[in-house]
């Protein structure tokens, strides 16, 4: 197998993978409609971002070091999930009516505990409910601690390894390519879906979306702390 093929046989693979929704779709349209357009490009950008961590990990064997320790792949999962189930169950709360009107000086001052939740890191507490760096992070902690996007690397990255290139670029590029298209596609979503939110006396399609994307979360959460247990 050629250089060519490899890169061209994946992103057949990867491309067909990207378009089916999930958890990454979600986050990018919340935060269209929720916020802004930069916000949800930058959390495009995050999910990119970790796609190739994931890639460079599965060229260097770490994922298949990862899946062989049922320990470290638990706690890999569990700390996923937890995540997951806190975003979405503080969406969730926040969307409610009374929240709605007391979370409306928080988003603008980002200094509410969704600040926390989302960015996972005392670094973006204090950043805006809109800022780029929010969102970049927000996408690239959702995608790093979802363990799936582990067996999925663990599972292709070398069935496309080439004869003479390293693991570790060979690792890079694929997740490059992968990157790529997942850019395209969310980021089509991400403008696409920006047309309509925010905007003034728009509090009831942010109350949905929230409620909507929070439900998915805490049942994908859900899941997964499941999955843990097993």
């Amino acid at each position: 197998m050629t250089l060519l093929h490899a890169l061209v046989g994946f992103a057949l693979v990867v491309g067909v993978l990207t378009l089916v929704p999930g958890i990454d779709t979600a986050l990018v349209l919340r935060s269209a409609l929720t916020r802004s357009r930069g916000n949800a490009l930058a959390t495009v950008l995050g999910v990119s971002t970790g796609i190739v961590v994931w890639g460079a990990a599965a060229g260097v064997g770490a994922t298949a070091v990862l899946a062989a320790s049922r320990t470290a792949y638990r706690l890999l999962t569990l700390a996923g999930a937890l995540y997951l189930m806190g975003m979405g169950a503080t969406m969730l709360w926040r969307s409610w009516p009374g929240r709605a009107q007391a979370a409306e000086p928080e988003r603008a001052g980002g200094t509410s505990h969704d600040a926390v939740v989302e960015a996972g890191a005392l670094a973006a507490e204090g950043a805006p409910a809109d800022s780029a760096w929010r969102g970049w992070w927000t996408g690239a902690l959702t995608n790093l601690l979802n363990p799936k996007v582990c067996v999925f690397f663990l599972a292709t990255i070398p069935q496309f390894m080439v004869t003479g290139v390293p693991p570790l670029a060979m690792g890079v590029l694929l997740a490059l390519v992968h990157a790529a298209l997942c850019t395209a596609w969310l980021g089509l979503i991400a403008l696409g879906a920006g047309w309509a939110g925010p905007r003034p006396g728009s509090s009831a399609v942010v109350r949905w979306t929230d409620r909507v994307t929070g439900g998915v979360l805490l049942a994908f959460g859900g899941r997964l702390a499941l999955q843990a247990r097993a």
